[in-house]
């Protein structure tokens, strides 16, 4: 495996990832990566046993605050349920299910409306750009009943808000994350608090866990925003995949057989088959064993999930898209166990609904260009743009 292309590399860079993970699947499921210092696993019932197992922590992105973020980002990072770990997880994932509870589907036709609306006398358009970035955060927003002026300043301020999940940020990235955590924080914690649904949350989870008022409503506040940046990253990339699997498959469907039950099956296949997020970490608070391998304490982990999707231990024939497959929902994209993330049944909803509106409006839609370019990211494969035509 000397000349094997690195663990960690830039999806932009890479024309077909999963050449790589087929190799490491059938030669290195459990693997050394001595150049990052980290283990990569790629085999589900690898990926799964490390995902499930409570001596893997997530591991912090800013340890001793070297990167300088304010008193706001820093609630954000430390308390974001997919940054949480034992109990303060616990209280974090309830109040991101209560919250799960608002999220209205059938705000997305009203918004899909507006969004073509403005391509109004086009026959094209970006659907990266147009829709795919702007569609989930808005259906966040409004599913809230958010002002329209804070929804407005949120959407143009979320592309700065995300890189405070960046392992790495720039100086210049650091001042602009706490000036935007800062504002968005105040909005959120100023709507949430006028919210009559609010009341209910807090003495909901203030009972269970016995915390304080002022704890419970910091992790509503922060688990809302968490929303956010889930819709505009993983919530874009569910719509991308979605539409180009269908487009590239235009073959095995016609307008006869597409409803939203082949809709929200073709999402679920695409999320195993093409999914967003590719890979995730985790650290080892105490020696583990795992293949006969033992993960000393401290040791990062890099679970790679997209490889753990194409196992053919798991999935029969899984380099082949199959909307029919008995356990295509069993793929690891949100993760397994306690930290499955809470996004899965809202990421499939909102991209089923978007496509059958979209689908159900044209008669023609077309990739313009095939040959789809990505952004720099280690861990999530994004379209950079996709241009389609429609009518």
């Amino acid at each position: 495996m000397a000349n094997m292309v690195t663990t960690l590399f830039l999806q932009s860079e890479v024309q077909d990832p999963y050449t790589i993970y087929e190799t490491m699947l059938n030669e290195n499921p459990v693997y050394w990566d001595e150049a990052n210092q980290l283990w990569a696993i790629y085999s589900y019932e690898a990926c799964t046993a490390i995902l499930n197992n409570t001596d893997a922590h997530i591991p912090g992105i800013n340890g001793n605050n070297k990167q300088g973020l304010n008193e706001y980002a820093l609630r954000i990072t430390d308390r974001l349920a997919r940054l949480s770990n034992g109990i303060q997880h616990d209280i974090t994932r309830q109040v991101a299910m209560l919250l799960f509870d608002r999220i209205k589907a059938d705000v997305i036709n009203g918004i899909m409306g507006k969004l073509l609306q403005n391509e109004a006398g086009k026959n094209e358009t970006d659907w990266v750009n147009s829709v795919c970035k702007k569609l989930p955060l808005a259906a966040v927003l409004k599913s809230f009943d958010f002002k329209e002026d804070d929804c407005c300043f949120i959407s143009d301020k979320i592309e700065q808000l995300v890189k405070i999940m960046l392992p790495g940020k720039t100086p210049e990235q650091v001042a602009a994350i706490n000036e935007t955590s800062k504002e968005i924080y105040t909005i959120t914690e100023k709507h949430l608090s006028a919210s009559g649904f609010y009341k209910p949350i807090l003495k909901t989870v203030s009972e269970k866990y016995k915390t304080g008022l002022n704890e419970t409503t910091s992790l509503c506040v922060i688990n809302l925003i968490g929303l956010f940046i889930q819709g505009y990253d993983a919530g874009r990339g569910v719509l991308s995949n979605s539409l180009l699997q269908i487009l590239d498959k235009n073959g095995i469907y016609s307008k006869k057989t597409i409803n939203k039950e082949w809709l929200q099956r073709s999402v679920i296949e695409t999320l195993r088959f093409d999914p967003p997020v590719h890979n995730t970490r985790r650290v080892a608070v105490n020696d583990m064993a795992l293949n006969g391998v033992v993960f000393k304490k401290g040791e990062s982990i890099l679970v790679v999930l997209a490889a753990a999707n194409r196992d053919p231990e798991k999935f029969n024939r899984p380099g082949t898209y199959n909307i029919e497959r008995a356990n295509n929902n069993e793929h690891l994209t949100f993760g397994a166990g306690s930290h499955r993330c809470l996004a899965n049944h809202f990421s499939v909803s909102l991209a089923t609904e978007t496509l059958s509106y979209f689908l159900d409006r044209y008669k023609t839609i077309e990739l313009i260009e095939k040959n789809i370019r990505y952004e720099p990211r280690v861990n999530t494969r994004l379209p950079k743009s996709i241009l389609i035509s429609f009518s």
